[in-house]
Formats: structure tokens, C-alpha cells, sequence
């Protein structure tokens, strides 16, 4: 089985300075904890709201608990490996 490290070239690293890594992971636990908070308020008030439950606001409510999800996995594996700046979960990972 061929991995990335029998082939040193295929993914060719940039230096990037590390303030840019700070950046970025500040930028995207900011974007990561506002989809948390904006879309579980959309998904409580789709809930307790009896009027906003029609078929019609399913396919926003689909969208926001798609969001969510993905807020919630993603921004803290980029936010982590922002800060360590590098991928750090190994190669299963």
C-alpha cells in the first residue's frame, strides 16, 4: 500500500508565516462558534415554535442542522490544527 510518505513530492508544503496560522484559526473558531449558537437558536425556535413548523421551513431546518453539524466537527479539528500548525491527528486522522 503506497502512502504520502512513499512520495515526498505530491504535496508540496509553503512556508507560511505563523501569525497567518493564528489568523486563521481565530478566524474559523469565531465562524465555528457562531454557526453553533445561530443555528441551534434557529433549530429551538423551529421547535418550540408551532407556527414555523411547516413543510416548507423543513428544508431550512435540513440546512441548519446540516450547519450545526458541521460547525460542531469541524471548526475545532481546523481551529486545533491552526494553533499546532500542522496536521496533527496522524495518519488515520
Amino acid at each position: 500500500k503506497m502512502t504520502v510518505r512513499d512520495v515526498p513530492d505530491a504535496f508540496p508544503t509553503v512556508d507560511v508565516p505563523d501569525h497567518a496560522h493564528y489568523t486563521i484559526g481565530i478566524v474559523i473558531l469565531i465562524v465555528g462558534i457562531t454557526g453553533t449558537l445561530g443555528n441551534s437558536l434557529v433549530f429551538y425556535a423551529f421547535c418550540r415554535t408551532r407556527s414555523l413548523q411547516t413543510p416548507a421551513n423543513m428544508l431550512i431546518i435540513n440546512l441548519a442542522i446540516s450547519d450545526l453539524l458541521m460547525s460542531i466537527t469541524q471548526s475545532p479539528v481546523f481551529f486545533t490544527n491552526s494553533l499546532h500548525k500542522r496536521w496533527i491527528f496522524g495518519e488515520k486522522g
